[in-house]
């Protein structure tokens, strides 16, 4: 007969990679939005594009599984309900968020979700605010860069083409951009499969399977397996919030998007630094409108994504603070 704990991590493992397949949908658009904003691909090659590619970054490296298995919490407080708990109060989060059309951050939710799972198991004290510093620095400053970055390299783009004819500049990097929606779509599974991984890993340290915090190759598999499955089923509502309604781009803006997002989040995932792919592209999209103009930013979706932005580490925080309050009694702790 199985033992508690046992089927307790079974329980932990099965929410992970759900966690890992709604974020597949729910951060599809990072991806693809503007590539099917500019009709540079249909909708279902897109997704079909970015699940294979996802799939292949999750594959690459384990450096984000390591910063967010071990620098958020005080491995003595993590639990098998801990970590269940925490990845329930950010799975509720990504839905909310996901049902109203915004682009929150899954980096954020699983972050915020571990931390007040924590806080309701050790207190405040079980933190590793070192480490948690670290973390949403990353998560402050990649926006911050992505915006900077889409803007000069905007503007670069149209100094070198200011001679060129719209409609052939926007043929070519229509097809460019596929290229650099592919680079975008391998760099999501880099940064956003490895926060599952982490979980995971964490859990099996915790049950006494793994010695060490050392990523297993059965659960890179199952990470990117769960994502790409995730990122097959597609995400709309998003993708038409950040391809449609944000900026109205042309083939040469998304191909700027991309190709700045993709540099930054790859750049990031090199030094282990989780950096949230939804708010690095969106703030990229920002810089590409600001360089046509500022009236070209739709300001009451850019409020309505900000908002979403700030409220995803406490609400998710709080949704795992509660889920461990009801969870603990039934399922000990």
């Amino acid at each position: 007969m199985l033992d508690a704990a046992f089927m307790m991590l079974c329980l932990v493992i099965v929410a992970a990679l759900l966690f890992d397949y709604i974020n597949g949908f729910h951060d599809t658009a990072n991806a693809i939005a503007t590539c099917i904003s500019t009709r540079a691909l249909s909708v279902k090659s897109a997704i079909m594009m970015a699940a294979v590619l996802n799939f292949i970054g999750a594959m690459i490296s384990t450096k984000v599984a390591s910063t967010i298995g071990k620098g958020i919490v005080d491995s003595s407080n993590v639990t098998q309900m801990v970590v269940l708990a925490g990845i329930t109060g950010a799975i509720i989060w990504n839905l909310v968020t996901w049902y109203y059309g915004l682009p929150s951050s899954s980096s954020h939710a699983i972050i915020g979700g571990i931390a007040g799972a924590v806080i309701a198991h050790a207190g405040v004290s079980a933190l590793k605010w070192a480490g948690l510093k670290k973390i949403i620095l990353a998560l402050i400053l990649s926006p911050i860069l992505g915006t900077i970055v889409g803007f000069i390299f905007m503007l670069l783009l149209y100094r070198v083409f200011r001679n060129s004819a719209p409609s052939g500049l926007n043929k070519n990097f229509r097809r460019l951009q596929i290229a650099s929606a592919a680079l975008m779509a391998f760099s999501h599974g880099t940064a956003d499969a490895q926060k599952s991984m982490g979980v995971i890993t964490m859990a099996l340290v915790s049950y006494g399977y793994l010695q060490t915090f050392a990523v297993p190759w059965e659960v890179m598999v199952a990470c990117a397996t769960a994502m790409a499955l995730g990122t097959a089923a597609g995400g709309w509502r998003i993708i038409k919030t950040v391809g449609h309604d944000f900026v109205k781009l042309q083939p040469v803006h998304g191909f700027c998007v991309e190709t700045a997002s993709a540099g930054v989040i790859l750049g990031a995932s090199a030094f282990g630094m989780p950096t949230s792919t939804t708010h690095v592209i969106t703030s990229t999209i920002l810089g590409v409108g600001l360089s046509k103009r500022i009236t070209a930013v739709n300001w009451k979706v850019a409020q309505r994504i900000v908002v979403a932005w700030v409220l995803t580490i406490p609400a998710a925080a709080l949704m795992a603070y509660l889920t461990y309050q009801v969870m603990s009694p039934l399922l000990g702790r």
